[in-house]
């Protein structure tokens, strides 16, 4: 497998096998990611691999403070406050996809809940990557950390493992740096789940598109 090749069928995976991901390939995929470049050869990440009877006890935390209405609170902001186009129109489309794959109507409020809850135990995959940096590190350790994620998912494919890149995980940061003794001051930057891909899944039926080229590129000459 080529890196295009990995890139064209990387995607994001919302359902999953019960099946144990070997140690060995997961120690693979992060020494492969650990290559990726950092500022200065800075190397920002921190790695959790959250898997068995832990990540059962803290999905289950995670999904009882979504469902019990506790407000996020991310180390970040992610999104923006304000939708502007193209963006917004690319943000309804992704979610129509999903939801279509799912055949979850708009008005079916109850189905939506519980696919959002779905977040919080990484769509019950059986591995839960949580990545933390240290609280110092800046603006571009951000983009270091970017590089590396995008890294682990190619990795992932190569090993034949699917992946989910997940901001949902960090919503709540002080919970899961409390469950997995992280200090409270490092920033916690995202989630991935990890795992074999259930192909036959409706939810893993769909592409998201990809604009051309030409269209988020200028040439100077």
């Amino acid at each position: 497998m080529n890196v295009r090749e990995a890139l064209q069928q990387r995607k994001s995976v919302r359902a999953y096998l019960n099946k144990a991901v070997e140690t060995e390939k997961i120690n693979n995929i992060l020494a492969a990611a650990s290559h990726a470049p950092s500022g200065v050869n800075t190397q920002p990440w921190q790695v959790a691999v959250v898997s068995g009877g832990k990540k059962q006890q803290l999905q289950q935390q995670l999904e009882t403070a979504f469902r019990d209405g506790v407000k996020a609170k991310a180390d970040y902001r992610y999104y923006p406050l304000q939708w502007e186009e193209p963006y917004k129109s690319r943000r309804i489309a992704c979610g129509v996809q999903m939801y279509s794959a799912l055949e979850i109507e708009r008005s079916n409020k109850q189905r939506q809940l519980d696919q959002w809850a779905a977040n919080f135990r990484a769509f019950d995959a059986p591995v839960m990557l949580l990545f933390f940096m240290h609280a110092g590190m800046q603006t571009g350790s951000y983009m270091d950390y970017g590089m590396f994620i995008q890294s682990v998912m190619l990795a992932a494919v190569e090993e034949g493992l699917a992946t989910c890149p997940q901001a949902s995980l960090s919503d709540y940061p002080e919970l899961i740096k409390t469950a997995l003794d992280y200090p409270q001051e490092s920033i916690l930057i995202c989630g991935m789940a990890l795992g074999y891909e259930e192909k036959d899944a409706p939810v893993n039926s769909y592409r998201t598109p990809r604009e051309n080229v030409a269209s988020f590129t200028r040439y100077f000459l």
